[in-house]
């Protein structure tokens, strides 16, 4: 993305700040795994990122309607609330089916693949031989995670793993989607945090309904509305906040490949706290997700120095 026109933080703040948001995206898996078992993976990505949007988009304020207002910047915003919508019903779901480990890592590993392909159809510009190489890596790494994420042991269905993949690649494209837009957006003129509270608001214009639908359970259990509050306030809103401010001083592939902290964070978790197993060849998968991602940022610095 291109960086806001703010004033600057010193690069080692920034830094840390793309490390908070980090920690507290991978966190949401494990937290979105001790809800009670009667609240729905729909009801649990509509009110992280329906009341999160809503709450960036009240920091946003004025800003945010101007963004929205103009005309440059509200195609892109249109389009990202698209994948903002998309993405959390599809990562949850996809967790809830193959696990927070192999959910976190094929939606998060495939999503700066996929944002190579939007910018190659938008600018017409090829992304080169390291995006091909990661590409074909990570297609390796997802097949693995599919025939053999999980065994039999741990609270995984191992049946449920290719269901649970299809939709993290539909979250990975979603996420792709709205990290575009975005980008495009402030490349408009527009400040990184309004551009996130007018996208993310946009958004909630259509999660809140699903979690009107789906969110009774939620309002219903004080564990449930104490996990949900967490989603909302950490990986959502401080999270989102903290790399705003990163990305004023570093480039968009730095706190790219800092942001790889995530899919990481959430497989330790995953295995540490939440209980899951993963065979040989998923480990395996993982690594190769992983490694996919990290030449495709390695690319992006060599580019931009």
């Amino acid at each position: 993305m291109t960086r806001a026109a703010t004033s600057p933080v010193g690069a080692g703040p920034a830094v840390l700040a793309i490390v908070v948001a980090s920690l507290m995206w991978g966190t949401t898996g494990t937290a979105a795994s001790f809800m009670p078992a009667g609240v729905s993976p729909l009801s649990i990505g509509a009110v992280t990122m329906g009341v999160g949007g809503a709450v960036l988009f009240a920091l946003g304020g004025r800003r945010a309607i101007a963004a929205i207002r103009d005309r440059r910047a509200r195609r892109w915003l249109l389009l990202g609330a698209i994948g903002v919508v998309v993405y959390p019903l599809a990562f949850y779901t996809g967790m809830s089916l193959a696990g927070v480990a192999i959910g976190n890592v094929v939606a998060l590993g495939t999503g700066p693949i996929v944002a190579a392909i939007i910018e190659w159809v938008i600018d017409r510009r090829p992304p080169g031989r390291a995006w091909a190489i990661a590409t074909a890596v990570a297609v390796v790494g997802i097949v693995a995670l599919t025939l053999g994420g999980h065994g039999a042991e741990g609270p995984v269905d191992p049946g449920a793993v290719p269901a649970g993949v299809a939709l993290g690649l539909l979250a990975g494209i979603a996420y792709a989607l709205y990290s575009v837009a975005a980008g495009r957006a402030i490349g408009a003129g527009h400040e990184s945090t309004p551009v996130m509270g007018a996208m993310f608001g946009l958004g909630a214009i259509g999660l809140l309904p699903v979690l009107v639908l789906t969110g009774a359970p939620i309002v219903s259990s004080p564990v449930a509305i104490g996990i949900a509050a967490y989603l909302v306030v950490g990986p959502m809103v401080i999270a989102y906040i903290a790399f705003g401010i990163g990305i004023r001083s570093l480039s968009a592939s730095t706190a790219t490949t800092i942001a790889l902290l995530e899919p990481a964070i959430a497989t330790l978790l995953a295995v540490i706290v939440v209980g899951e197993r993963l065979e040989a060849l998923g480990w395996i998968g993982l690594a190769l997700v992983l490694a996919a991602v990290a030449i495709i940022g390695t690319a992006s610095r060599r580019r931009e120095s």
